[in-house]
């Protein structure tokens, strides 16, 4: 026989465990509840704790109190002239104090300790059950103890015969129940007192939980602790700087891409924006002082493009993307367009003086055909040969070039000033090539229909100074618009397809006061545009026995730099 198909045992249904609440207002709650309460029992016992202890105090003193009362010079007297008896003088003059002071019972006892009053009568005559010692040697005894009639507050005092001779003592008790009602009696109203601070607390308790609700959108703490690590992680593994702000504008927050585009270290955190940034239209930007999208500023040599966003607690987060690599991808893009500009200009030229050429070659004019081509030759010729006397540097001297074919093509007459000389010692030509191109293509651009266009150059160097003066013959620039073209994004031209303008005049002036020189704009005699930039240490120390080397430019861009119009 196969054996019985088996049923697989069903796992046993989980108890569901009531553990620590997860979300925040419950355990905040949890947590103040518990110290709430836990507050109010503590100070509870500690009042009654000494509430207590003064309680036996004042029925221990009270009790001694009606000793004295009853250890009377008549008591003492009637000690001595009689026995002991339930009817008795000192039997009754006790008993009347016992009923008038509601203490427990008043005894009398002689010297030998024998009874001489109580409130059992059939108790007269025998020995006290506590030790009398200390009272009948003259000392007042204040105590809890129990006796015949059980737990009381006592109260002992020798008594005294009128000639100071100690006769016998009184014992006064009180009965130490009555001490607990008046201390359980007191206890009501301090748990009155108790509950309502009580709930008081969980009141208050109640209000700051839903605040602290509020303020983390009811998540939990293991939540929000994973949402902090996974901040950290994101804002130092993107590749976009991030700045947070406060309501005051202190900078809350600043990630390791902020820091290196802006080039401040992780000590701005904490400081005012202005005091980290200084001033300018970086700080503008991000202090929300300048409103829009994908602003565009300028922080050192880089090309930032900022975005700003407003929070709930009146601060703010900028976004800041670095965009100095796509700018000069751009211009050199616009380069390239000038060169190809430059090149159909050069084609145009050569076509109609070829053109010209054959014309007199087939009228058999060779005479005129020579003439023709050795004027425009030499003229050429003459001209580039100026400007590499002038310009020594490679680099600078062949931007000259192309910006000279660009002018030609666009009938603005392109000179180099008389007085021009830079040698071959320039620290960095790249960044004076940027310089001269944005202030000559400013100049171009303002020349440009005018009666008579013209721009001029001047370059020079005063020791390891480098001085660039370009002058236009353009409406020139109004003087209360002179600091203003050097902000970023300010501009008059129509915007490129590659991006935005009004960046040219500001990275220049950047450049410049980098290397702790100046950028200004000025009249010309023209009553055109003159720009003025001075840039400090921008040449090496000559040589001791370095001679001026001309470099002649040869090919078709000497062919192509001239004074033309």
């Amino acid at each position: 026989m196969s054996p019985a198909p088996t049923t697989p045992a069903r796992p046993a249904p989980r108890r569901r465990r009531f553990g620590w609440p997860r979300r925040v207002f419950s355990q905040v709650l949890l947590m103040q509840l518990a110290v709430a309460t836990g507050v109010t029992v503590l100070a509870t016992g500690l009042f009654l704790a000494p509430l207590s202890a003064q309680l036996d105090d004042q029925a221990m003193r009270r009790a001694l109190a009606i000793a004295d009362t009853a250890a009377s010079p008549q008591v003492a007297a009637a000690l001595r002239g009689s026995s002991p008896s339930p009817r008795g003088a000192v039997q009754a003059e006790a008993e009347r104090i016992r009923r008038t002071t509601g203490a427990e019972y008043v005894v009398v006892m002689d010297t030998r300790g024998v009874r001489w009053s109580h409130t059992d009568p059939t108790q007269i005559g025998k020995i006290v059950s506590t030790d009398p010692s200390a009272a009948l040697a003259g000392q007042e005894v204040m105590e809890i103890d129990s006796g015949t009639l059980g737990r009381s507050a006592r109260g002992k005092t020798p008594l005294r015969g009128a000639d100071g001779a100690i006769v016998g003592a009184v014992s006064v008790g009180i009965e130490y129940d009555s001490v607990q009602d008046r201390l359980l009696g007191a206890i009501p109203g301090l748990l009155a007192y108790a509950g309502g601070a009580l709930a008081a607390g969980a009141l208050a308790a109640y209000l700051i939980s839903r605040r602290l609700q509020r303020q983390t959108h009811d998540l939990a703490f293991s939540d929000i602790s994973a949402l902090l690590a996974e901040r950290e992680a994101m804002l130092h593994g993107i590749r976009e700087g991030v700045v947070a702000l406060d309501r005051t504008g202190r900078v809350r927050l600043l990630n390791d891409e902020a820091q290196r585009l802006l080039g401040i270290g992780p000590e701005a955190v904490g400081q005012p924006l202005e005091g980290a940034l200084g001033p300018g239209r970086t700080a503008d930007v991000l202090a929300g002082r300048v409103t829009g999208e994908d602003l565009v500023t300028v922080r050192g040599h880089r090309v930032l493009i900022a975005n700003r966003m407003p929070t709930d607690d009146g601060g703010a987060v900028a976004t800041l993307r670095d965009r100095t690599e796509l700018e000069r991808l751009g211009r050199e893009l616009d380069s390239t367009r000038g060169l190809i500009d430059a090149l159909r200009a050069q084609d145009h030229e050569h076509a109609n003086r070829l053109h010209t050429l054959l014309g007199l070659l087939e009228l058999e004019m060779h005479d005129e055909a020579v003439e023709f081509v050795t004027e425009v030759v030499g003229v050429h010729r003459a001209t580039a040969e100026q400007v590499t006397e002038k310009v020594h540097d490679p680099l600078v001297a062949a931007l000259l070039v192309g910006k000279a074919t660009v002018a030609a093509e666009r009938g603005v007459s392109l000179r180099i000033a008389p007085d021009s000389l830079l040698p071959d010692r320039l620290v960095d030509p790249r960044e004076l090539v940027t310089v001269v191109g944005n202030l000559v293509d400013n100049a171009l651009d303002a020349a440009a229909g005018t009666a008579e266009p013209r721009v001029e150059i001047a370059l020079r160097a005063e020791g390891r100074t480098a001085v660039l003066r370009v002058c236009d013959s353009g409406p020139g620039v109004p003087e209360d618009r002179r600091e203003l073209i050097f902000t970023e994004g300010w501009t008059t031209k129509a915007l490129p397809s590659h991006g935005k303008r009004g960046l040219g005049l500001a990275l220049v002036r950047r450049l410049a006061e980098r290397r702790g020189g100046s950028a200004r704009v000025g009249e010309g005699v023209d009553g055109g545009a003159e720009f003025t930039v001075v840039l400090p240490e921008a040449l090496t120390e000559p040589e001791p026995t370095a001679e001026p080397v001309t470099r002649t430019l040869t090919g078709p861009a000497r062919e192509s730099v001239g004074e033309t119009r």
